[in-house]
């Protein structure tokens, strides 16, 4: 399998509250737990992001703010997030299910992963599907850590 874009995704319909299950954390999100991220799709252009976590060990809730662009010249999934300004990174958009319950987020260089779902769980069956699937697209699975929600 090739890891490349979901080339068509309606922004509206993916818009909304994810649940962050399982992911090969960046280094900024390394000791997070029970992430969320809320999408605003901003004038059809953009995101605005809204992520809650807790750091490892940590009771209190933190929130981060960052922007997500599309490219009217790429795929649909082929975005960059924006944390800081003036940088971004690739987030590619690599599997979405049909009714929008459930997304993978990778990168370019298989660096990243994030399974998200709608709901803070998801059927065991499908979450070892999803990751066989990522394995096969050249991601590094045995370095996927739970979001560990409840």
């Amino acid at each position: 399998m090739e890891n490349q874009a979901v080339k068509v995704i309606d922004y509206s319909a993916f818009a909304g509250k994810w649940y962050s299950l399982y992911s090969i954390p960046t280094l900024m999100d390394k000791n997070w737990k029970q992430t969320t991220e809320t999408y605003t799709l901003i004038d059809d252009e953009h995101f605005d992001v809204y992520t809650t976590y807790h750091k490892e060990g940590k009771p209190e809730e933190k929130s981060i703010t960052s922007k997500l662009f599309f490219d009217k010249e790429k795929p649909d999934g082929e975005m960059k997030a924006q944390f800081f300004w003036p940088f971004k990174i690739g987030y590619w958009v690599i599997e979405l299910a049909d009714d929008y319950s459930y997304v993978v987020v990778g990168h370019p260089d298989e660096k990243y992963l994030f399974i998200m779902a709608r709901e803070p769980k998801m059927d065991p069956t499908l979450l070892k599907d999803i990751i066989e699937r990522c394995r096969q697209m050249g991601y590094d699975t045995g370095s996927l850590v739970s979001q560990e929600h409840d």
